[in-house]
């Protein structure tokens, strides 16, 4: 893999005009069925992303790019399944490897579309569930729409940070930039890996374990933020770089979704739909992380006083540590999930987990693009709603049992979310292009 791997990255160093087939043609190799689980993808995905953050693409090309080669390799899965069905089962990688078509089928029949969108981040599911899909005869417009919008999620996770390591080596960052990102990045994994350890292991005290962890290393972000300037100016001296008026767009948006009047009536949403349907301790759990959430992060918010980023045009007077938009983020999906992978198996539990905390991080660094908050900022942010989540769920697995929420409470609070974003969203756009018309 080595030799091979820096072969391909060397001519694509000294033929950078051909690195954006490249991110297109090996995002679809990743998604296409037999092909992904063969070829290291992943592996290279991140490789090729370094070199197109090191100047020869922008994050927007490079990330639109491995949507459409996902997208493109999903969609010759799909017709693969489709147009040979049961028959597909003869070629030779899958006569001798029969395990890669039964994990996939079992998958797609437990889990029906939630599984092509958690899927697409798990390996070996990823470039067989679109074929799966295809063979039971799933109608082509819903299976794109769901295509297109797991693989927006996925080209986020796997490629922005090779791009972001590769605009990172090129900037001149301040001097002690990459021991302080060594340091986070190390406190990040040790708090994911912990997880995920906990979560296989089902150790007793595992949710103890997470919190207790999460609850530390918000200590240290609280008293040592002070300490970690260069990481906060070395991030946002490569976000403001890249900034465009698309990006921009896209952001404000985005960021609609973590203000106070936005989480607030989407917390009350879900609280409703939970007690009309007698969801008692959902609803406890529930309305309990999100309230202390709030509370808490007010509290530290006032307790710090620390200033945000001289960036806006119009800054905000409101105290930036730790971030209302990544604490009300974190607690809100993070919890939604806590919820929906209960009784589940545990694969799947994680990923649900993974989910909420991908969607909380879309909001949360929405925040540092526009120059709203630091880093460090948005870092606390989570750390505090990881904390909250992790001693409210030991808390009810110690005193009353968190069962399931049916199915039917789902299709209600998931649309509904859905629905009440996206109203917030276009009445801002709304808002922002009268302004400009006058």
């Amino acid at each position: 893999m080595g030799p091979w791997l820096d072969t391909i990255t060397s001519w694509l160093t000294t033929n950078p005009q051909w690195l954006g087939l490249a991110v297109f043609i090996v995002a679809c190799l990743e998604c296409l069925a037999i092909a992904g689980v063969v070829i290291p993808g992943t592996v290279l995905l991140f490789a090729i992303a370094v070199l197109a953050g090191s100047g020869t693409l922008s994050l927007g090309q490079t990330l639109l790019l491995g949507v459409l080669g996902g997208l493109l390799g999903d969609v010759l899965s799909y017709t693969l399944g489709r147009r040979f069905h049961q028959n597909i089962r003869r070629l030779p990688l899958l006569r001798t490897h029969p395990q890669w078509m039964a994990g996939a089928e079992s998958y797609f029949q437990r889990y029906g579309i939630v599984s092509l969108i958690v899927g697409r981040f798990i390996g070996p599911l990823r470039p067989m569930l679109p074929m799966v899909a295809g063979m039971c005869d799933m109608p082509f417009p819903r299976f794109i729409a769901v295509s297109v919008l797991a693989g927006s999620g996925w080209a986020v996770a796997y490629l922005l940070p090779g791009w972001a390591t590769g605009a990172a080596l090129r900037l001149p960052l301040p001097e002690n930039f990459w021991p302080q990102a060594a340091i986070v990045a190390v406190s990040i994994a040790a708090l994911l890996g912990l997880c995920i350890h906990a979560n296989i292991r089902r150790q007793p005290k595992a949710t103890l374990m997470i919190g207790a962890l999460s609850l530390a290393l918000l200590i240290v972000a609280f008293f040592g933020y002070t300490h970690m300037t260069a990481f906060d100016q070395g991030i946002n001296a490569l976000v403001q770089e890249h900034r465009s008026s698309a990006g921009d767009m896209v952001a404000v948006l985005v960021t609609q979704i973590g203000n106070f009047r936005t989480q607030l009536v989407a917390a009350a949403l879900v609280c409703a739909l939970l007690f009309f349907n007698k969801q008692w301790r959902a609803l406890i759990f529930f309305g309990g992380v999100t309230l202390f959430t709030a509370i808490a992060n007010t509290t530290t918010k006032h307790l710090f006083a620390r200033m945000r980023p001289e960036v806006l045009i119009d800054p905000l007077t409101s105290y930036s540590m730790p971030s209302g938009h990544s604490s009300g983020s974190f607690a809100f999906f993070l919890a939604l999930a806590i919820l929906a992978g209960r009784e589940k198996p545990k694969r799947m539990r994680l990923i649900c987990v993974l989910l909420g905390c991908l969607l909380a991080l879309t909001v949360a660094t929405s925040r540092v693009y526009l120059g709203a908050h630091w880093p460090t900022d948005i870092l606390a942010g989570a750390l505090l709603a990881i904390t909250v989540n992790a001693f409210a769920l030991a808390l009810t697995q110690r005193y009353m049992e968190l069962t399931p929420v049916p199915i039917k409470v789902w299709w209600m609070i998931l649309p509904s979310c859905a629905v009440l974003y996206g109203f917030f969203m276009l009445s801002h756009l709304s808002n922002e292009l009268v302004r400009y018309a006058y």
